[in-house]
Parts: structure tokens; sequence; C-alpha cells
């Protein structure tokens, strides 16, 4: 399946971006080439093969949401630059 340089033009005009000729050129044929291999994918035979919703079994791993004991403020703030009682000071961020 190819793709036209006149096609590219037009999505690129719509996605507002502009390219010279040499680009239009490779990227008709880069696209054009990943059409091809898409089309391709497409006459491979799925029939028995079970639909995949991610390439890796991935299961979600939670953990009860208990309370357990944390880090000694003193031991968090050992590397902190700078530091108002119990707490980090950073830069102020919001002007007001």
């Amino acid at each position: 399946m190819a793709i036209t340089r006149e096609e590219v033009e037009h999505v690129a005009h719509l996605a507002r971006l502009e390219f010279s000729g040499e680009e239009l050129e490779r990227f008709t044929r880069e696209l054009s080439s990943i059409l091809d291999y898409v089309a391709k994918l497409s006459e491979v035979d799925t029939s028995g093969v079970e639909p995949t919703y991610n390439a890796l079994r991935l299961e979600n791993r939670f953990r009860d949401d208990e309370v357990r004991e944390s880090f000694p403020p003193e031991e968090i703030l050992e590397n902190a630059p700078e530091r108002e009682g119990t707490s980090f000071v950073v830069p102020r961020v919001i002007k007001g």
C-alpha cells in the first residue's frame, strides 16, 4: 500500500507541519514502507490465536494499606540542603 506525496503533504498541512521537498520524499518512502509492512501483517492467519491486550503477563500486586513505622525525620533530613524543624525548605514556586 503506497502513500502518495500529496497525501503526506495533506497530513502535514493538517498537523500544521512544514517539510522540505527532500523531507517529503523521505517521509513518503518511509510511510509507504510502514504501510506495506502493516499490510503484510494482516495476511497472517491469526484465527487460532487468543487476543492479547499486553505482551507481558502483568498482574497488579496490591498490599494491604496498613500503617507502618516510618523513617525517623532526622535520618530523612540529613541530606536536606535546607530545613526548618522537621520540614524541607524549598524555593517558593507560587508567587503571591
